[in-house]
C-alpha cells in the first residue's frame, strides 16, 4: 500500500506530539509526587517535638541520656 507523503508526514508529526505529551505528563506526575512527599515530610517534621494534646503534663520533662 502506497501512502501519500503528506499523510506520512502528518502521521509522524502526530506521533511525535503524542510522545512529547506523554513525556510531559510523566514529568508533571513525577514533580507532583515529589512535591506531595516534600509537603508530607515537612508536616511530619513540624509536628515532631511538640505536645500532642492540650493538657499540660504533671511533671516537667527532663532530658535523659541514652543508655
Amino acid at each position: 500500500m502506497l501512502l501519500h507523503s503528506d499523510l506520512m508526514l502528518t502521521l509522524a508529526h502526530d506521533r511525535h506530539r503524542e510522545l512529547i505529551a506523554e513525556a510531559d505528563r510523566g514529568r508533571l506526575l513525577t514533580s507532583a509526587r515529589l512535591a506531595r512527599a516534600a509537603r508530607k515530610a515537612s508536616k511530619k517534621q513540624a509536628v515532631r517535638g511538640q505536645p500532642a494534646g492540650t493538657i499540660a503534663s504533671c511533671e516537667p520533662s527532663a532530658v535523659v541520656p541514652a543508655r
